[in-house]
C-alpha cells in the first residue's frame, strides 16, 4: 500500500511539474510573439478598416504563432497624421500615411498631391510597384524611418455641380465657385481646373450647394453619397482629377528586427490588405454611379485629355514642381 501510495504521490508530483512547464512554455510563447500594433484613422466599416483584419489573417496563417497583431480603429491609439512620427520613434508597429505626409518630410514626393497625375487605380499600382516606386520609397525610408509595404487605393475624387452644364475642358469652369479644403494645396488644384476655388470647411458645404453660396465642390463619390451632396446638386463631372492612395508603412525599428522569412510574409500580408480595399473601394465607385443616376443626377465625362494637360501645364510653371526630380513625371506619365 505504501510503495502504491508513493508511486501515486510521485505520479501527482510529475503531473504538476508537467503542467507547470506548459503554463510557462505557453507564457514564454506568449511573451516571444512579435506586437504588430496598427493604428487607423478607419472606422468599422470602412474598407481601410477592414483591409487590416484581412492582414492579421494572412499573417497568422503565414506565420502561425510569430506575431501579435492589435487593430486600432477611430483613431484610438495615435491621432490621425501623427502615426509616421510614432513609427519613426518605434512607439507603434503598423499604420497607412498619406502621399501628403510623406510629402512634408520628402518633398519630391509632392508630386502625387497634384492634379493628373496618377490616372486610374490600376495606373497607381503600376507606378507604387515599379521601379518609380521603389526609388522614392528608398527614400521615405531613409528620411522618415519606415519602410512602405502596399499601396492602398482611397478613391478619385470628382467636381459635383448645383446646377447642369457642358463641361468638357477646364474653360468650362470659369466663374465656377468650387469648394476646396482650406490649404494651399487643394486651392491651387482647384484654380489648376479652370474654376475660382473657395475654400470652406466640410461641415459647410451642404448648406453652401443648397444657398448657392458655392457652385460646386470636388470628393470621391462615396463621400457624395454619404454626405447626401445628391440633394443638392445636379451634376457630376467624371473629372477624375486626383487618384488618391495611402501607403501600407511599418516602423524601420520593427522591420529590420525581422528575419527574411517573417518580412516576406509580412509584405505579403500588407499587399492581400491592400489588394482587399482596392478591389472592394473600386467596386463601389462603380455602383455608386447608378446610384447617382436614380436620383435624378447627370453624370458626364469631360475631355480628360485635355483637363490633363492644362492642369499639368500649371503645376509645371508653379514653384510646387520645382522640388520635383527632373524628368520624374514623364516617366510617370509614360508608365503603362
Amino acid at each position: 500500500m505504501k510503495s502504491v501510495s508513493t508511486l501515486r504521490r510521485h505520479l501527482l508530483a510529475a503531473s504538476a511539474s508537467a503542467l507547470a512547464l506548459c503554463g510557462m512554455t505557453g507564457h514564454a510563447l506568449a511573451q516571444s510573439k512579435i506586437p504588430m500594433r496598427i493604428s487607423t484613422p478607419a472606422v468599422p466599416d470602412d474598407w481601410h478598416a477592414r483591409m487590416w483584419t484581412v492582414f492579421k489573417d494572412a499573417l497568422d496563417k503565414s506565420s502561425p504563432n510569430q506575431f501579435d497583431t492589435q487593430i486600432n480603429l477611430n483613431a484610438a491609439l495615435f491621432k490621425q497624421g501623427t502615426e509616421a512620427a510614432a513609427m519613426a520613434r518605434g512607439n507603434l508597429e503598423l499604420s497607412t500615411i498619406s502621399a501628403f505626409d510623406i510629402a512634408k518630410l520628402v518633398p519630391e514626393f509632392s508630386i502625387f498631391t497634384a492634379g493628373y497625375v496618377i490616372r486610374n487605380p490600376a495606373h497607381q499600382q503600376k507606378v507604387f510597384n515599379g521601379p518609380i516606386g521603389e526609388n522614392l520609397f528608398k527614400t521615405v525610408s531613409e528620411k522618415m524611418d519606415v519602410t512602405v509595404l502596399s499601396t492602398a487605393y482611397l478613391g478619385t475624387r470628382q467636381v459635383n455641380l448645383r446646377e447642369a452644364r457642358p463641361v468638357k475642358v477646364p474653360a468650362d469652369l470659369k466663374g465656377i465657385k468650387l469648394r476646396m479644403p482650406g490649404t494651399k494645396e487643394w486651392l491651387f488644384l482647384g484654380e489648376a481646373l479652370g474654376a475660382t476655388a473657395t475654400p470652406l470647411a466640410f461641415g459647410e458645404v451642404y448648406l453652401g450647394l443648397k444657398t448657392g453660396t458655392i457652385d460646386g465642390q470636388d470628393n470621391p463619390l462615396p463621400t457624395v453619397r454619404a454626405a447626401k451632396f445628391y440633394e443638392v446638386t445636379k451634376q457630376l463631372v467624371l473629372t477624375s482629377h486626383l487618384v488618391d492612395g495611402v501607403f501600407i508603412a511599418i516602423s524601420n525599428k520593427t522591420w529590420n528586427a525581422l528575419t527574411p522569412a517573417q518580412k516576406q510574409n509580412v509584405k505579403a500580408a500588407a499587399q492581400a490588405a491592400a489588394q482587399y480595399n482596392n478591389e472592394n473601394r473600386i467596386k463601389e465607385e462603380g455602383q455608386i454611379i447608378d446610384f447617382f443616376k436614380q436620383q435624378g443626377l447627370q453624370v458626364t465625362t469631360p475631355d480628360l485629355d485635355a483637363f490633363r494637360k492644362s492642369v499639368q501645364d500649371t503645376y509645371a510653371k508653379s514653384d510646387y514642381a520645382k522640388v520635383w526630380p527632373a524628368g520624374l513625371l514623364d516617366r510617370i506619365n509614360h508608365t503603362r
